[in-house]
């Protein structure tokens, strides 16, 4: 299979961390993308040019960051994030969101610092700008969670990764003011598929 990603999205990176996680780096190619460059060739292979997008082994295309996880998750038949079954989906499904949402609005911010700096707009990224700060202030009592705590998860990797598009970002400050999220952090950091999947190293 190859996994099309390219170094600074946090939804690449999402799938990266899975191919890790799972132990399928022999079954998985990791193959950087071009998705800035006009006339590009990935654009035949995905036609949206985003990532991430894997094509499996049937060749087949799948494209969207948690629908890959949780095709890797499941691909040697033994998940390990699906979310739980008891009375607990329906918290692991409402965090998963606030934490996909607060990426999501990070993702438009650095998306805005990628292009010349005369075609950015002063007004969206102040916009996600604020939007970062409250939503830092709304994981500091919601990472102590005990879904936050336990073994690592879908909500985890979503919020970890992007906490650290901080690497990318650098006038986002989540943690000044917010030890818990920090500690938090901290730990997840030391995974060694956070370290291997670092944003500020190339693919």
């Amino acid at each position: 299979m190859k996994l099309y990603v390219t170094p600074k999205s946090p939804y690449a990176r999402m799938a990266r961390l899975m191919v890790i996680e799972k132990g399928l780096a022999a079954r998985v190619e990791i193959v950087r993308a071009q998705t800035r460059t006009p006339e590009s060739p990935y654009f035949k292979i995905n036609p949206s040019g985003r990532v991430p997008y894997l094509v499996r082994d049937d060749g087949v295309g799948m494209e969207e960051s948690v629908l890959i996880c949780a095709y890797l998750d499941h691909l040697e038949g033994n998940p390990q994030f699906d979310p739980p079954a008891d009375n607990a989906n329906w918290e692991y499904r409402r965090l998963e969101a606030l934490a996909r949402s607060f990426m999501d609005g990070l993702a438009v911010w650095g998306r805005q610092l990628v292009g010349p700096e005369n075609e950015r707009s002063a007004t969206i990224i102040a916009h996600e700008q604020a939007r970062g700060a409250r939503m830092a202030d709304l994981w500091e009592r919601e990472v102590r969670s005990p879904l936050l705590s336990g073994a690592l998860n879908m909500v985890q990797i979503t919020l970890v990764c992007a906490l650290q598009m901080e690497k990318r970002i650098p006038e986002l400050d989540w943690r000044t003011g917010h030890p818990n999220l920090c500690a938090r952090e901290a730990e997840l950091a030391k995974r060694p598929s956070l370290i291997q999947t670092d944003p500020a190293e190339p693919v």
